[in-house]
């Protein structure tokens, strides 16, 4: 429980926060019509009836997981991992492990993960929705990764630290990463060159 509160208090702010994000996801799939099946999937499983926490990784057939679209003070790069357990390149980020308040996951393993100073959320509003599919690994079977991405913005120190999660760490320019071809990277490299030309982000 959380301390100072009681348990009405923790329902309330519960309940807050997954209208929230229910908020969120809505005006994600007016913004991005294209992926208006994608949030519908995520609001399916956040207003899903049953006893698994959709936020706690126990939910073994998929759960909720937090990112960070990390990009350097001037905008023009992003930080990447190179990530032990799936050996791709990809942006910072984990589990929720029953925190309802997914920015604040982004912002929490974006610190975790890249060891940088100084971090700041640029706003609460969702960046980018993937649903993805995770392998079994061990005695953990596949199970979905519905992953609710925010942008994180670093100060000028882009000193960082590789943690455990990561092979290695890089700034990479989004120009670059917009040819990806891992279409979930190159989707919001693409998005954020769009926002930054047209001055929405």
């Amino acid at each position: 429980m959380v301390a100072g509160l009681n348990g009405w208090d923790v329902l309330t702010v519960m309940h807050e926060l997954d209208r929230s994000l229910r908020l969120g996801l809505q005006a994600y799939a007016q913004a991005f019509p294209a992926q208006a099946d994608v949030a519908a999937l995520f609001l399916a499983l956040l207003d899903e009836d049953g006893a698994q926490d959709p936020f706690s990784r126990e939910r073994l057939a998929g759960h909720f997981t937090g990112s960070a679209w990390l990009v350097s003070a001037d905008g023009k790069r992003a930080l990447l991992t190179h990530h032990r357990k799936l050996q791709r390149w990809l942006q910072l980020g984990g589990h929720a492990d029953g925190d309802r308040n997914l920015a604040a996951v982004a912002l929490r393993e974006a610190e975790e993960e890249s060891g940088l100073p100084v971090l700041a959320l640029q706003t609460g509003t969702i960046f980018d929705l993937d649903r993805h599919w995770i392998p079994e690994r061990g005695e953990v079977p596949g199970h979905w990764h519905y992953d609710v991405r925010y942008v994180v913005v670093a100060g000028e120190d882009e000193r960082f630290a590789v943690s455990e999660e990561s092979l290695e760490l890089a700034w990479r320019p989004i120009m670059d990463i917009a040819s990806e071809q891992d279409e979930s990277m190159r989707r919001m490299a693409t998005r954020w060159l769009a926002g930054t030309q047209a001055g929405a982000l």
